[in-house]
């Protein structure tokens, strides 16, 4: 068991299941993606770069589906949010498993996955 595996299942639930079916679906639909803990949460790397993370923020109820270039990606994705005025990363807050419509995600998967892939 790696270490960010590990991580998901010390959480609670509901946000332990939350998280292992997100993790599920991400590594189903890009196989190339690394899965790594990092700052002490779980990371996919894309191309040697970090592009999701997983977290349930101090004081939430939910699962927040975190994508590191979010920005780029939030006009076709108008349910990516910006929560804490951040710059760059938007997120998906989960706060149940029927909160995700998994076909939608796995298409904002694709498109982030081509939007983010590094020039040659």
């Amino acid at each position: 068991m790696n270490p960010a595996e590990a991580h998901i299942l010390k959480q609670l639930e509901p946000y332990q299941s939350i998280m292992l079916y997100v993790r599920s679906v991400i590594l189903k639909t890009l196989p190339h993606i690394e899965e790594k803990y990092s700052y002490k949460l779980p990371f996919y790397y894309h191309y040697k770069k970090p592009f999701i993370f997983l977290n349930v923020l101090k004081g939430t109820n939910y699962v927040d589906v975190v994508f590191m270039h979010g920005v780029l990606l939030e006009a076709n994705f108008p349910e990516l949010q910006d929560c804490n005025k951040r710059k760059k990363v938007r997120s998906i807050p989960l706060k149940n498993l029927e909160d995700l419509d998994e076909h939608r995600f796995v298409e904002l998967l694709k498109f982030a996955s081509e939007v983010v892939r590094p020039t040659k």
